[in-house]
């Protein structure tokens, strides 16, 4: 049990390296369907589309990985 998690550790840290690489190139904020409100100095933003998008990506990877072991 305890062999298994550096390997855990191992994997969630290299999925970070790639997330963090990739959102250099791909810009993941205010996609349409994303909720901006402006009214004078201040501004609310709740990207829904985005978080749903993220929503499905993580959970296809997190299968993959749990496919895997």
């Amino acid at each position: 049990m305890m062999s298994s998690f550096p390997k855990i550790i191992m994997m969630i840290g290299a999925i970070l390296i790639i997330v963090g690489f990739l959102m250099q190139f791909i810009k993941l904020g205010r996609l349409p369907g994303d909720i901006v409100i402006q009214k004078g100095n201040t501004t609310f933003y709740f990207p829904v589309v985005t978080s749903i998008i993220l929503s499905v990506v993580l959970s296809l990877i997190f299968y993959v990985i749990g496919r895997f072991r």
